[in-house]
């Protein structure tokens, strides 16, 4: 393990805000991580355990304590199974399995952030989520103090949610097993703009790195792959998740899909731009992406309040305007 001091947590997010670490402590395999929040634990000092930080709003004050960032590598295969360390690069993983004819996640393709992550929003994109391939998640559990695996039913997960999430600090993610399709046979096409862009009907199937090719193209051109380059990527990916409401409080006009239970899927992108936040609406250091109403974004010198400001004014208008109250994605963090 390595620790450093006084290192700010803007240097260690997408959305660059966040003030002083008090001590950083990067732990690069699961021993080591297991042994720091022990150790963060049993000294009563404030801990912050940190993937690759592309799912925070880290706090302008910093973090007066630890923060233990997973730094962990490795990714296992056994057959059709692929047990991944906590902070093996997201995207890297989802390369190697189009690179090794396993088919599960190739429309996760782009998404920023570390494996450890993945189940605890249940990260999903494009027709897929992981709790769709995922079989295990190793975790520590810091109330119990002890490790252990958590099989999917356990992991009680929903849309964007799940039990590690619902239980926030509990648990520590170890590594994650997941189950997928040997041969490169694809799975179908589930999203309609996929679809579209591979020149498929959705249901059909189309090779796993056309859809890998397909996904990221998307994903650029709505500045959503991490790119130093690029202002539009210095954001969190979606910031609101497309609210899941009873099918009569439908809104006129906005797209909307089947969810479970007679309940339907509204478009958070149309939401917040139909309330008056198109792309490129800007408000101080912070505003809409330029080129995806529902990412937001920051320049520097902006702040986490400045942000958190802004959301809740989308939020409060999108309520007022059309009686839907649309939910943070990305965790606002607080010692």
């Amino acid at each position: 393990m390595q620790v450093r001091r006084d290192v700010p947590l803007a240097d260690l997010t997408t959305l660059a805000v966040g003030g002083p670490i008090e001590r950083l402590v990067e732990a690069t395999e699961a021993d080591g991580l297991v042994a720091a929040v022990r150790e963060a634990d049993e000294s009563g000092r404030p801990l912050l355990v940190l993937g690759g930080g592309s799912n925070v709003v880290a706090p302008d004050d910093g973090w007066p304590g630890d923060v233990v960032a997973v730094r962990s590598r490795g990714i296992e295969r056994t057959g059709d199974e692929l047990v991944v360390q906590a902070g093996e690069p997201w995207d890297d993983v989802v390369a190697y399995t189009v690179e090794n004819r396993l088919a599960g996640m190739e429309a996760l393709s782009g998404i920023p952030g570390s494996t450890g992550a993945t189940p605890v929003q249940n990260v999903g994109a494009y027709g897929q989520e992981v709790a769709q391939t995922i079989t295990a998640v190793r975790v520590y559990d810091r109330a119990e103090k002890s490790e252990y695996t958590l099989a999917p039913v356990e992991c009680g997960f929903g849309y964007r949610d799940s039990r590690l999430k619902r239980e926030p600090g509990r648990f520590v993610v170890l590594d994650v097993t997941f189950g997928l399709h040997p041969g490169g046979l694809p799975r179908p096409v589930g999203y309609a703009e996929l679809a579209r862009r591979l020149g498929v009907e959705v249901g059909e199937r189309a090779p796993l790195a056309d859809v890998r090719t397909a996904v990221l193209e998307l994903r650029r051109g709505k500045g959503m792959v991490l790119d130093p380059a690029d202002p539009d990527s210095r954001s969190a990916g979606s910031f609101f998740t497309n609210p899941i409401v009873p099918a009569e409080r439908a809104v006129e006009g906005c797209p909307s899909w089947t969810a479970a239970h007679g309940q339907i899927k509204l478009s958070a992108a149309w939401l917040v731009q139909h309330a008056g936040f198109g792309r490129g609406t800007r408000e101080g250091h912070v505003g809409t992406s330029s080129r995806h109403s529902l990412a937001l974004t920051t320049e520097p010198g902006a702040t986490a309040a400045e942000l958190l400001a802004f959301a809740d004014r989308i939020i409060a208008t999108v309520q007022d305007k059309f009686g839907v109250t649309l939910e943070r994605e990305p965790t606002a963090v607080r010692p």
